[in-house]
């Protein structure tokens, strides 16, 4: 598995205006909401996507990608390794091209499936701090 380079990544949050957040929280202590409303006082769109919760960040939440209209730049994964299969499948359903996972997280069979599919895909990678790095 190999990411993109920090000048590409960089490149990717400069063009990304929406984010979906699979597993966003609305718990405050959690890392997705933390990294979520940061990302969302840089100036993004967040899209929860959380069948859980039904707002958080002042936003309503979907319970899929599939409910989201419209174009999604970013997917942003906070749910475990083992359940990134299901969630690359899902997906490659929907009108996005980047697939990424937060810190810690990485499957090898996600990563080969969207990258056979020509996706851009980031893996155990922080987008706050990649966003951060690449201002």
């Amino acid at each position: 598995m190999e990411n993109p380079s920090r000048t590409e990544i960089g490149n990717i949050l400069k063009a990304s205006k929406r984010i979906a957040v699979i597993g966003l929280s609305d718990n405050p202590e959690r890392t997705s909401y933390m990294v979520s409303k940061a990302m969302q006082d840089q100036g993004y769109e967040i899209i929860p996507v959380n069948p859980k919760i039904d707002s958080v960040l002042g936003i309503k939440a979907v319970s899929s990608l599939l409910e989201i209209d419209g174009p999604i730049d970013i997917v942003n994964v906070f749910r475990r390794s083992e359940f990134l299969p299901q969630i690359a499948e899902e997906f490659d359903q929907i009108d996005s091209n980047v697939f990424w996972a937060q810190l810690g997280v990485v499957n090898e069979d996600a990563y080969r499936f969207l990258k056979e599919r020509g996706y851009t895909v980031i893996m155990d990678r922080c987008i706050k701090v990649e966003h951060a790095l690449t201002k």
